[in-house]
């Protein structure tokens, strides 16, 4: 029976980019698988961190500790504020794993805040297109860095061009993106926003 792809079988994937045989544990002790997994790690990060519908979080409420710093979840890559200024009022920003206070120049912020966030999730936690496309760009990536061959690089690339144009319709499916959810958007398409003239019983 054909199920989604493990960890295991993502590095195993990646040794068979530079002809080793699989293995049968991440803790085999093969230098090459390590370096596979090191690789595959690195890319997941990577990927995730770029922030998707599967690993996005609205709302997300964190308390300030007894310091009143606003300190994220180990998990959590980027944080951003729920609520948006465009004026000197309190912008939060991330920094390092605590949220900073521009205005005021401190970490000690004092209260909760409510964020958006992007999280990294587990590999075995990710849908499976999103695994696929990790897997082959980590492929691309590990041949390069122990073999160096051009032609196998070449062949890679169309191979994650492919993966990574399923991730993108996975994301627009499931995300429900539309062009009128933006503001900008839709105060240019709705004629009633803004001020109304009446000159002569007509509205300018």
């Amino acid at each position: 029976m054909t199920t989604p792809t493990t960890q295991l079988s993502a590095v195993n994937s990646m040794l068979s980019t530079i002809g080793e045989a699989p293995v049968n544990s991440l803790s085999s002790g093969l230098v090459d698988a390590e370096t596979a997994e090191s690789v595959l790690n690195e890319v997941s990060r990577d990927v995730q961190s770029l922030g998707w519908n599967f690993n996005s979080e609205s709302n997300y409420t964190v308390a300030a500790d007894s310091d009143g710093y606003v300190v994220l979840p180990t998990e959590v890559v980027r944080a951003d504020d729920v609520v948006k200024y465009r004026s000197s009022k309190n912008e939060y920003v991330q920094r390092g794993n605590r949220m900073y206070d521009k205005v005021n120049h401190t970490f000690n912020i004092g209260s909760s805040l409510t964020l958006n966030v992007v999280v990294l999730l587990a590999f075995d936690q990710l849908p499976e297109v999103a695994r696929r496309f990790i897997t082959v760009k980590a492929s691309r990536l590990f041949q390069e860095r122990v073999v160096g061959s051009d032609t196998l690089s070449t062949m890679n690339r169309a191979d994650e061009e492919q993966a990574f144009l399923a991730l993108k319709e996975m994301e627009g499916d499931n995300g429900d993106y539309n062009i009128f959810d933006d503001y900008g958007t839709a105060s240019v398409l709705d004629r009633t926003i803004g001020t109304k003239v009446i000159r002569n019983g007509t509205s300018f």
